[in-house]
């Protein structure tokens, strides 16, 4: 399904097959000569049509079009390959497109074998070759284009500053178009749902890192945030003060959960709220356990580093209690 959402501006929903969220909003910027593409979908065949059938309608050929990837994830960045093939020029944050050429090698997969161990999901006989990331991401490295704050895209009357917002990911980045108040956000602020928080290792702090980036863009003048899940959004400063809440529950109900002692990650993600179709953790499908482990140790560690809780590492596994 094709949406124009401002003027040159097109939203093609790229269905996500068996996937919670659904569909990727891919937005699409039509300029004279040249045409961006903001995020693609996965590297799967139902994606691949949705995202060029959608082209097509809008008489776009792939040759002349630009790729924006604004973070890490599969479903944003899985048909980078495609576009390669095609000579596309492919834009992506410096760190999070090192990361994606990192996730075409098995080195990098297999790190999530040590996650496993460290969040207690042996338990669960969780794998990472069913993680989505996995099954649909590049196979091969791609060249980058590197963007970061500072620099910018012109497509026809329009001019994009790249913007800085990590958190989602570590190196995840939006464009901002300041005269029209336009700001293509990624996975950064979502409607109706959540944003999931993930642990990406012990050198950050990374949900401090996501309230700054959600505090730099509440000052932003915007009056459409396009998001690539749900719904384009009209009042970001709204949307951010529930995000905020959102979290602060979130670490509350850990404290909560911790009362009566120590626990592992796993097991306070076992008792954790989660809007899902699942009687209990042992339906929970093997990707969202992964999700759930990352989203809980995020909340976790911010917890720790705020002097809330107690770590302790034993035979590889972390366990937290109340300080």
């Amino acid at each position: 399904m094709i949406t124009k959402v401002y003027e040159d501006i097109y939203m093609i929903e790229v269905v996500l097959p068996n996937n919670p969220l659904k569909a990727l909003n891919s937005y699409v910027v039509k300029g004279n000569d040249k045409s961006l593409i903001i995020d693609t979908g996965f590297n799967r065949e139902e994606c691949i049509d949705a995202l060029f059938n959608g082209l097509e309608e809008l008489n776009i050929d792939i040759k002349d079009t630009e790729l924006f990837i604004t973070h890490l994830h599969a479903d944003h960045s899985g048909m980078a390959s495609i576009f390669k093939e095609a000579g596309v020029k492919i834009y992506a944050g410096e760190i999070d497109g090192r990361l994606i050429n990192e996730m075409t090698g098995i080195d990098y997969w297999e790190r999530f074998e040590e996650f496993k161990i460290l969040f207690d999901l042996e338990r669960d006989g969780v794998t990472f070759s069913e993680h989505p990331g996995y099954k649909y991401c590049l196979k091969e490295p791609v060249e980058f284009t590197y963007m970061k704050e500072g620099k910018g895209i012109q497509v026809g009357t329009y001019f994009f500053e790249i913007i800085d917002i990590p958190g989602h990911t570590p190196g995840h980045i939006g464009l901002y178009e300041r005269n029209h108040k336009l700001f293509f956000c990624g996975d950064h602020i979502l409607d109706k749902i959540t944003p999931n928080i993930g642990f990406w290792g012990f050198e950050e702090n990374i949900l401090a890192t996501y309230f700054n980036s959600l505090a730099k863009v509440y000052s932003y003048d915007i009056d459409y945030l396009f998001s690539a899940h749900r719904n384009i959004i009209r009042d970001h400063t709204r949307r951010i003060n529930e995000l905020m809440f959102h979290h602060k529950e979130r670490l509350g109900e850990i404290v909560h959960i911790l009362k009566d002692g120590e626990l592992s990650v796993r097991d306070v993600a076992a008792q954790m709220h989660w809007s899902i179709r699942a009687r209990g953790w042992e339906d929970f499908p093997i990707p969202q356990k992964w999700f759930a482990a990352g989203e809980a140790m995020s909340h976790l560690e911010h917890l720790y580093c705020t002097g809330k809780l107690n770590k302790e590492l034993r035979e590889g596994k972390l366990f937290f209690k109340l300080e």
